[in-house]
């Protein structure tokens, strides 16, 4: 029963990472025109890290889980750009140009571009689990529970 539980969750995550990478694909051919195969191995492992946030235990607030997702994708395109364009040299992209740049690899302005694509990336890959594999949608709360007034309707435990 253990062997089949880890199958299937295995499973399931192979399914939201082809789904990331897709999507991620499509997305960059629909900003620039084009996109590389590095950016699907990029998009669909950004996707289930970021999804994996608001597994089991108490969900975060969505304004926590998209600062977190904006560093993953920001992280995982500084490793990924240091090896396709430095080392590779393969020249995917170049952010030179762009203010606040670190070896043109990653930017601030696009550090906070994925701030603002972690939060449907969040919903995204709820909805996937829902309609691919019934699981429920989480509750997600916009701020975290410090900054919500003691009048505000308290979450289910």
């Amino acid at each position: 029963m253990l062997g089949r539980s880890v199958a299937v969750s295995v499973a399931k995550r192979i399914v939201i990472f082809v789904a990331g990478g897709l999507t991620y694909g499509l997305l960059e051919i629909i900003w620039r025109g084009y996109s590389h195969i590095s950016m699907f191995l990029v998009g669909g492992l950004c996707l289930v890290i970021i999804g994996s946030m608001d597994e089991g235990g108490e969900v975060p607030c969505l304004l926590w889980q998209a600062c977190l997702g904006s560093l993953t994708i920001t992280v995982m395109e500084f490793t990924s750009g240091v090896i396709v364009n430095v080392v590779m040299g393969l020249e995917v992209w170049d952010y030179s140009a762009l203010p606040l740049n670190i070896m043109g690899q990653i930017c601030l302005p696009y550090s906070v571009l994925w701030l603002m694509l972690s939060i449907p990336a969040i919903y995204y890959e709820d909805i996937l689990r829902h309609f691919l594999f019934g699981e429920s949608i989480p509750h997600l709360r916009l701020l975290p529970e410090f900054m919500v007034s003691e009048n505000s309707p308290k979450r289910a435990k």
